[in-house]
């Protein structure tokens, strides 16, 4: 009997190695694991080189621009007439690119006004009652602002704005 328990004690040292083996094996294949899953997250979360990331925050200091909004003095007038006579009074403002911009419609503000006044005057009021008619109304009012002034270059006008429209 007592060769047994050497026995079993050389059997058990003999299974310690490939136990501390197999515990090896399973922290290097879990630290691996972890590295991997680490690495993919922070991919898929949008890491990215300092090139790309430059290159990004330029993009975004281009794209965020603040309008520069330019309000008109309002305009009364007649409408053409249709069945007796209609009046409009409306606000407009423009939406421009920049300060600059605004700053060469303000002085160009008589021919600006004078090409609204020329387009509102032709309008007939069953024409620009309805939303569908003040879009287009708005668009043919930017492409009419932006049209070049003599010899100059043209405007950069976005959008034609209405803040007051009422018609009587």
């Amino acid at each position: 009997m007592a060769q047994e328990p050497v026995v079993e004690e050389e059997g058990a040292e003999a299974e310690a190695p490939k136990k501390s083996n197999k515990k090896l094996i399973i922290i290097i294949a879990a630290v691996v694991i972890l590295l991997g899953g680490g690495v993919g997250a922070w991919l898929m979360m949008g890491g990215k080189s300092d090139e790309h990331a430059e290159g990004e925050e330029h993009k975004e200091e281009v794209a965020v621009k603040e309008p520069v909004f330019l309000e008109l003095e309002t305009f009364t007038l007649n409408l053409n007439p249709e069945e007796g006579d209609r009046f409009l009074q409306v606000d407009i403002t423009l939406n421009t690119s920049s300060s600059d911009e605004a700053a060469i419609i303000e002085a160009k503000m008589p021919q600006v006004r004078n090409r609204i006044l020329m387009i509102l005057t032709d309008k007939v009021a069953s024409e620009i009652s309805d939303m569908e008619g003040k879009q287009l109304l708005s668009e043919e009012l930017v492409e009419a602002i932006n049209e070049p002034y003599g010899a100059g270059e043209p405007l950069e006008v976005q959008e034609a704005l209405f803040t007051s429209f009422v018609i009587q």
